[in-house]
């Protein structure tokens, strides 16, 4: 009996280990930005149910920190986001508690491991070198995929039976990506 859960617990890992990853590929191959990234890593590794132009419409305003504000980290929001929607998909109604504290053990462990939720607090030390910024990002989008699959999946263990790992497992170059930007951009 140890064996099997020795096996679940890796299966688990590797599961959040390529949503984590997932989702930093859709943000270094410019496909998405941070939230969006991240919202659609886990709706579509999780089947959260929502189509990729509701997952987008519904994370985009959260982009770069709440619309460009510089506020709460678009990864953070992502995770979040992402949350609500897997752990409320069977009925949000009887899951709200449950769902704000999901959100707030994600902002409190968010905050401990990167000292703040504010983008241009996260950001500061990195925003005049473009490239280095823009991988400080990556980080953030797959650490906080990684934060909220954890905790879906810690409460919701079943879901981890649905994953789609053809999805989930998938990388592109950042040329796939930007030409996967353009279909999707030209078949909406």
């Amino acid at each position: 009996m140890n064996d099997q859960a020795d096996k679940q617990d890796a299966e688990t890992e590797t599961l959040i280990t390529g949503i984590a990853d997932r989702a930093r590929n859709l943000y270094l191959t410019r496909q998405m930005l941070c939230t969006e990234a991240v919202m659609t890593a886990l709706n579509q590794g999780l089947k959260g149910g929502l189509t990729d132009a509701q997952a987008t419409a519904m994370s985009a305003p959260f982009c770069i920190a709440l619309g460009e504000s510089g506020c709460l980290c678009g990864a953070l929001s992502g995770a979040v986001l992402a949350t609500g929607l897997l752990l409320g998909k069977d009925g949000a109604d009887r899951h709200r508690k449950d769902m704000r504290d999901s959100a707030r053990r994600l902002h409190d462990q968010f905050k401990l491991t990167h000292g703040a939720t504010c983008c241009r607090v996260l950001s500061k030390k990195v925003k005049q070198d473009k490239k280095v910024h823009f991988e400080h990002c990556a980080r953030l989008t797959a650490q906080a995929a990684e934060m909220a699959a954890r905790l879906v999946l810690e409460k919701r263990p079943e879901l981890a039976n649905q994953a789609d790992h053809a999805f989930i497992n998938r990388r592109q170059s950042l040329v796939g990506g930007m030409l996967s930007r353009l279909v999707h951009l030209f078949s909406n």
